[in-house]
């Protein structure tokens, strides 16, 4: 049976805490809202659009979401945007848009790695 929140299912955040079993502490030295989103809210828009457009290239008659077979060499890709940072992609998307979302993408694969290697041990 799957744990449910009040809202009937669990965000990433809140799968997070729980797998890393964060304490009270250890969340407050994670400020996701003051620390992120208020620091880089039109940043974080665009990296949603880009995360929205890539979505309706691949599965368009598919709700929103990470289609990791798709994704699977964000260093060469970030670099091929980096490359072009400060320009607009044929699509309309801001390469450095695309730098952020491979790079944020890259960072989850190694903490999730990370954290497979230690529920292994």
């Amino acid at each position: 049976m799957a744990v449910v929140n009040t809202f009937g299912k669990w965000n990433q955040i809140e799968i997070m805490m729980l797998k890393n079993k964060m304490t009270a502490e250890e969340r407050k030295q994670a400020p996701v809202y003051s620390g992120v989103l208020k620091y880089f809210p039109d940043a974080l828009i665009e990296v949603a659009k880009c995360s929205y457009m890539g979505n309706q290239q691949h599965h368009p008659d598919k709700p929103l979401h990470w289609d990791r077979n798709k994704s699977t060499d964000e260093l060469d890709a970030l670099t091929r945007h980096l490359i072009q940072a400060g320009t607009i992609d044929t699509d309309g998307m801001r390469h450095s848009a695309k730098v952020c979302w491979r790079a944020l993408a890259n960072l989850q694969k190694e903490i999730e790695r990370e954290n497979e290697l230690k529920d292994s041990v």
